[in-house]
């Protein structure tokens, strides 16, 4: 894209009173963006309002410095591009979204390879869930991801804290690529806390945005990007949320997208499960082990042919109550898996103060169990 075509489609995007559906009328009827600020006032006026043929017709301001810092951001380095609509690199699959993005700003090693990038959101799903988690739903998401990166399938997600970033993390440690469609402009990082993790998704994956550069974390940004994340996703799969949880919004658009909706359930007594209990209420998936959602997208484990050991189903009977420990260790089979205090433990197992703390300590510093705020334990689940 050369400076002159950038520069009609940033003054579109950012001409006010133009939103997406707008700008692709006014594409339809002229052909390029150029050439929609080629025509007169009384053309323009023949596709919309008077206020929106004068709104073309004046230059936005800010213009030339949003136009400078997008091509210096551009030449910074090869692994960085922007696909308009009709443009090659353009993912196929948003043109078949409600309200496809005007502009896409894309960074990372998928973003150098059209091709490549094609592929991989062809064999992609999404990992959605709360802010929040708790420490198992954490474990779940980091879980699976791996489980499915390790299988080839790219995983897409928002870069939000909580489950985001364990999608994010998990399939990158399983060797696999990641996507992930943020709601703010590339040169920022939100959550600051994420930076790492983002050069990291830079490094093993993609960064998307439709936002301008220079967007900072609006709060309504952050809704309108779901689309995105469904959109490029054979599937959405939900590891946590509450009932008002940002993810259900996901988890809707991609069953109106026509996508396969998944859910892990939890515990009846967590805010975090009902969220994931009403989709599966509503017909999403009950997911156990990653083989439950790749068996129904029909997507192919890696390329070995056989599939990873995580995505195994889990042993069965007295085979799984070994696996547990819950055999050799009365205490975890006192705990559950819902988060219990020291009281009810107490109560439970018959075992004094001394003895029980003594017991959980060892359990925690073997990572079997995690201590939550408010003085409650949790048993975590074998990943």
């Amino acid at each position: 894209m050369d400076s002159d075509e950038l520069r009609a489609w940033l003054r579109l995007a950012l001409t006010p009173g133009v939103g997406n559906a707008t700008a692709r009328k006014l594409l339809a009827a002229f052909g390029s963006a150029q050439a929609i600020f080629e025509q007169s006032s009384a053309t323009l006026q023949q596709i919309g309002s008077d206020k929106l043929a004068n709104s073309l017709r004046s230059e936005p301001s800010g213009l030339a410095v949003q136009r400078q810092t997008t091509m210096d951001w551009l030449q910074a380095g090869d692994d960085r591009r922007i696909a308009v609509l009709g443009d090659p690199a353009y993912p196929p699959v948003l043109l078949d979204i409600e309200d496809p993005p005007l502009m896409l700003y894309m960074l990372g090693t998928l973003a150098i390879s059209i091709l490549s990038a094609t592929e991989k959101i062809a064999k992609s799903l999404a990992i959605v869930g709360s802010r929040n988690p708790t420490p198992q739903g954490e474990s779940n998401a980091r879980q699976f991801a791996k489980a499915f990166g390790g299988a080839g399938i790219c995983v897409v997600s928002g870069l939000a804290l909580g489950i985001d970033g364990a999608a994010h993390d998990g399939a990158m440690l399983g060797g696999g690529e990641t996507i992930a469609v943020v709601g703010t402009g590339l040169d920022r990082v939100y959550p600051k806390r994420h930076l790492d993790l983002a050069h990291r998704i830079a490094r093993q994956g993609m960064i998307i945005s439709e936002f301008p550069l220079g967007t900072p974390p609006l709060t309504a940004n952050f809704p309108k990007r779901n689309r995105i994340i469904s959109g490029l996703s054979r599937g959405t799969l939900v590891v946590e949320a509450a009932l008002q949880s940002g993810s259900l919004i996901t988890a809707r658009l991609a069953a109106e997208q026509g996508k396969e909706v998944f859910a892990i359930p939890g515990s009846i007594h967590s805010p975090q499960s009902r969220g994931c209990h009403a989709l599966i209420k509503q017909g999403a998936k009950l997911v156990e082990v990653a083989q439950d959602v790749l068996e129904e997208l029909r997507l192919a484990p890696g390329a070995s042919g056989a599939a990873p050991a995580a995505l195994q189903a889990p042993p069965e009977g007295d085979e799984a109550d070994e696996a547990a420990g819950t055999r050799d260790d009365p205490l975890l089979a006192a705990l559950g898996f819902d988060a219990v205090s020291l009281d009810a433990l107490q109560a439970r197992t018959g075992l004094d103060t001394a003895h029980l703390q003594a017991g959980l300590l060892e359990l925690e510093l073997d990572g079997q169990v995690v201590r939550l705020p408010g003085g409650l334990f949790q048993r975590m689940a074998a990943g």
